[in-house]
């Protein structure tokens, strides 16, 4: 085979390959009224504790590929362990120190990807997508469930879901009363994104 034969044969395989996948990039901004809620309970009561107004001006990356491949996103949402409220002084605390606070300050939910990009025609709809979450030292993977609402022609409410335990993160639920109230080791997180985006 001709070393010109070879060189078109590559471009062939390489258009073929890549032309039909190259991405589309978009940018979603993170504005104002985003929120983070955790629901939990122990052996006597529920408890729900939350972030309120999070904002801090940061941007998710959106990567879309052509057909049916998952939307690739780079960026995060990271919390203050100490903004959380339980609207109850005793169990606010126990709950930061709980999750160590003092050590991690910080959790972070790292966006990952989208099982397919966002019907925007609808003004609403259910996706699903892969999330990091970084909480007291330990980083694992998680698959979330996502609404999303149309706000305004450039804009959505983004609202993830997810189950996560205590014990995904090596942190053992705390107790009260030597130990008879417990609290249980699950945890349901929603985290609440409104978002811009920019094309």
């Amino acid at each position: 085979m001709s070393k010109k034969l070879a060189l078109a044969l590559l471009c062939f395989i390489t258009y073929f390959a890549f032309g039909f996948q190259n991405p589309k990039s978009s940018k979603w901004v993170i504005s104002k009224n985003c929120s983070l809620k955790v629901a939990g309970s122990t052996n006597i009561n529920k408890f729900n504790c939350d972030i309120a107004n999070y904002y801090k001006p940061d941007t998710l990356n959106i990567y879309q590929s052509s057909g049916n491949h998952p939307v690739k996103i780079s960026g995060k949402m990271e919390l203050e362990i100490s903004q959380f409220d339980c609207h109850n002084p005793v169990m606010t605390a126990d709950l930061r120190k709980t999750l160590k606070a003092k050590t991690y300050p910080t959790l972070t939910i790292n966006f990952v990807s989208l099982d397919r990009y966002p019907n925007f025609k609808n003004a609403n709809g259910e996706l699903k997508g892969k999330v990091n979450i970084a909480l007291a030292g330990v980083n694992k993977a998680f698959e979330v469930n996502y609404r999303y609402n149309k706000t305004a022609a450039d804009a959505i409410a983004l609202v993830g879901t997810q189950r996560v335990n205590f014990s995904d993160f090596k942190i053992i639920p705390p107790r009260k009363l030597g130990g008879m109230i417990e609290t249980n080791d699950e945890l349901d997180i929603q985290f609440v994104l409104q978002l811009k985006i920019i094309n």
